[in-house]
């Protein structure tokens, strides 16, 4: 009889390392996504809510493992606590797992109906495309790639979470908003991995306009600041505030390490993030004081 503290050792340790996998995403698809779809959605319960986070989660995990089963030598740069570099797992099983768990989304999807499984289907042809096709080489591809990936995130858990088949007006409107930000201001996440991306041969916006990208990021913050408050219908006070684009833009034109850029990306995220509950204003008005 194998001994409880043995088994109970091994299961801390695969837990452990599926935390590990998904530890960098929480912040950048995890909560973003699941408050975006909490932000649009026309009403949400407990039970939609819990379906909901699980099945960004479950893809995530799946995004992750595919992701890192090609990202080794990078990562053993940029995050060598990650389960591969770290010597947790090795690429077959995380290549079988993965492959795996693709038919397990799929199959969760399809529970959920046609338009969740739809999304989940489109999240994994982005995910082959930008992994196993090599379109993360390209600065272009990659990015409409992770775009495409985001925004069947935010479909299929809008749809759960809203208990339809599909998505109102409001919500339609939403999301192409979210993916015009995301695939025009995306490349924020390229800064802080520059020696990495170079290392893999990635060409990243970073990378080929030092300079240039730079500079686009100083002007296209303030002025999606500025789109967004005015077409979400946002009272002058949050309308102020949404101007912290322009302290986001100024941090990555003026700070240019590495350390810096991990810290302008963080703020960042917080400025896409309410960017993502915006459209609370247009389903409660909430936002127009």
């Amino acid at each position: 009889m194998s001994d409880p503290r043995i088994s109970f050792s091994r299961l801390a340790f695969h837990l452990e390392t599926i935390y590990l996998f998904t530890r960098s995403d929480y912040k950048t698809m995890f909560f973003p996504v699941t408050i975006f779809a909490v932000a649009i959605a026309p009403s949400v319960g407990v039970k939609q809510l819990i379906h909901g986070a699980l099945w960004v989660w479950i893809h995530m995990l799946q995004f992750n493992l595919s992701n890192q089963a090609h990202s080794a030598h990078e990562d053993a740069i940029n995050k060598p606590w990650r389960p591969l570099p770290s010597g947790r797992i090795t690429v077959d099983e995380i290549s079988r797992f993965r492959w795996l768990l693709l038919i397990v989304c799929l199959c969760l999807s399809g529970w959920h109906g046609a338009g969740v499984l739809s999304a989940s289907a489109a999240f994994s042809l982005a995910e082959i495309l930008h992994e196993d096709l090599r379109f993360n080489l390209d600065p272009v591809l990659r990015n409409h790639c992770n775009v495409g990936g985001y925004l069947a995130l935010e479909l299929g858990a809008t749809i759960i979470l809203s208990s339809k088949t599909s998505v109102d007006r409001t919500s339609l409107v939403a999301l192409l908003s979210s993916g015009l930000l995301l695939v025009t201001t995306i490349h924020a996440q390229d800064f802080a991995d520059v020696n990495g991306d170079s290392l893999s041969g990635r060409r990243t916006f970073p990378i080929i306009a030092p300079e240039g990208s730079r500079l686009y990021m100083l002007a296209a913050l303030p002025i999606w600041s500025i789109a967004l408050s005015m077409f979400w219908g946002l009272g002058p006070l949050c309308g102020i505030l949404f101007l912290a684009g322009l302290f986001v833009g100024s941090r990555y034109y003026q700070f240019r390490d590495e350390r810096h850029d991990q810290s302008s990306y963080l703020i960042y995220k917080v400025w896409l993030l309410a960017a993502r509950v915006l459209p609370m204003s247009a389903r409660s008005g909430l936002l127009g004081w």
